[in-house]
């Protein structure tokens, strides 16, 4: 894993390819991300760290006992069974739009991304 400035964080090449599948993933189940884009972004980062220290997005809102045992049970994977079975996202990246949470965009910058992890 790469670090930036001494603070753990994801690489710049997980942490696109995060954005890209949630961007995707958003428009294709006709999700929408928080209103609030730094929520958006400390999920995508914290999918991106996991994606770079498990090998998979491993839901970051949640806490683990054993991170590696869940990514291979693959539950809390995203998206998530609940996400893929009820659209019931709890990290709050997928919203369906009648969520008051819900905002009305699909995209993330990646200057967003950033400036969120500049201050991480």
């Amino acid at each position: 894993m790469q670090t930036t400035e001494n603070t753990k964080l994801s690489s710049p090449k997980t942490l696109e390819a995060m954005k890209n599948f949630s961007e995707t993933y958003a428009k294709r189940t006709g999700t929408y991300f928080c209103v609030e884009p730094s929520v958006t972004a400390v999920v995508i980062e914290g999918l991106a760290k996991h994606k770079d220290e498990l090998g998979a997005p491993l839901c970051p809102c949640r806490h683990y006992e054993d991170k590696e045992a869940e990514v291979k049970a693959a539950y809390w994977n995203c998206p998530c069974i609940p996400m893929r079975e009820r659209k019931e996202c709890h990290c709050m990246l997928f919203l369906t739009p009648d969520n008051d949470f819900a905002g009305e965009t699909q995209e993330i910058s990646t200057e967003q991304l950033q400036a969120v992890r500049e201050s991480m």
